[in-house]
Formats: structure tokens, C-alpha cells, sequence
């Protein structure tokens, strides 16, 4: 398969490029830096200098992709920039005909056993300090789920999500923040990298997913 990932410099973006370098499958790393990627000597990924929110980027990213996975936190405090950042992406994408898997933030989860209520409302899982991010995060899915283009998919992460050890293993939720039996929502940034190039291989046909241990 060949795959895009813009963000391919950053903590998912950069395992998610080692694991579809893994899988064998053809990237093309798009970042901002993309010197700074550690996966070029591979021989299986190029590398383009772009910021997907600028004017024609989304075109360029897109050329010769089956699949684009686009793994940069969307901008705060600002719904009008993220909705016509994704928006050009998903025209795009449209365009081209390409799946794109957004790699997004927990804001918009629901709740477990209140699903009335959405994590970025809930400081037990989005702490203060972080409920800008999880409210622009939130204006992505909105962003996507108002656009015409149905070829893309929003992944939530869960509450916490560090870089660790790649397991393998994880669990599916669909719109619901997923917790273990002592109450945390942690995955692995390793093993959300798995999780995407599964989703790439094998599409769930969910709009919106998350994954946690």
C-alpha cells in the first residue's frame, strides 16, 4: 500500500511511519522537518516538506497515495482554521479518491455509562491544562463529519497516550472512551501506531474508532 503520513516527524506520526516501514508498505513522510525523520534510509520512504494547511500542500501530499493517515494536532482556540484546513484536506482527498484516517485527540469520546457527556466536559480524563486541545480536537470530527467526502475515518486515541513499548495488543472501541478494570484509558503511542496500519489493511467501516489497552 501506499501511504502519506503528514505529521511524519512527530510522536504518532514517526511510529506510525516505522510501523507501515515495517509492514513493508511504501510512505511518503510529510512534515514540516522531514530531515528529521529517522526512516528515510529504509529505502521504502520519501520524504516531502509541506504544512498541509497551506494552499495546494493537501494536493501534493495526496499524489499517488491509496491511503493518507494525517497525524498533526489541530490548531487552539481557532474551529474556523481547523474546519477549513480539514476541509481543503478532505476536498482533496475527495478528489483524489484516497482514505484518510485522522489520528485526532479523546475531547470527543463519550463518556463511559453517560454518553450524554463527552470527555473534553470531564477534567477526570481531560485535565484542565489540556481542554484546549481536546476542544479543537472535537472541531476536527465535527469538521469531518460535516463535509461531504465519507472517505475518511477519526481516531481518538484515549486519555493517555505516551510513547512505551510496542505489544501488539490493544482493544477497539467505537465512540466511547475505553477503560481498563482500574479505570485508566492509556495505549502506547507504539501501539496506536499498530492499530492505524491495521485499520489501513483492514477498515473497520466505522467513522469514528479509538483504541486503548
Amino acid at each position: 500500500m501506499r501511504i502519506t503520513v503528514i505529521g511524519a516527524t512527530g510522536m504518532v506520526g514517526s511510529r506510525v511511519t516505522a510501523e507501515a516501514v515495517r509492514r513493508r508498505h511504501q510512505v511518503t513522510a510529510v512534515s514540516r522537518r522531514p530531515s528529521e525523520s529517522p526512516h528515510t534510509a529504509a529505502g521504502t520512504t520519501a520524504t516531502l516538506a509541506a504544512d498541509f494547511t497551506a494552499a495546494g500542500a493537501p494536493d501534493a501530499a495526496l499524489a499517488g497515495a491509496d491511503a493518507l493517515v494525517l497525524s498533526v494536532p489541530p490548531v487552539l482556540d481557532d474551529a474556523a482554521a481547523v474546519t477549513g484546513s480539514m476541509h481543503r484536506l478532505l476536498d482533496a482527498a475527495a478528489s483524489a479518491d484516497v482514505r484518510v484516517l485522522v489520528v485526532g485527540g479523546a475531547g470527543p469520546l463519550r463518556i463511559p455509562g453517560d454518553p450524554a457527556r463527552l470527555a473534553v466536559d470531564d477534567e477526570t480524563f481531560v485535565p484542565a491544562a489540556w481542554r484546549s486541545l481536546a476542544r479543537a480536537s472535537l472541531a476536527q470530527l465535527r469538521a469531518c463529519e460535516s463535509h461531504a467526502y465519507r472517505g475518511w475515518t477519526y481516531l481518538s486515541p484515549p486519555a493517555l497516550l505516551e510513547p512505551g513499548e510496542r505489544t501488539g495488543t490493544y482493544r477497539w472501541g467505537r465512540d466511547t472512551l475505553l477503560t481498563d478494570a482500574a479505570g485508566a484509558s492509556r495505549i502506547s503511542a507504539e501501539d496506536l501506531a499498530v492499530a492505524v496500519v491495521d485499520e489501513l489493511e483492514r477498515p473497520a467501516g466505522a467513522a469514528h474508532l479509538t483504541v486503548a489497552y
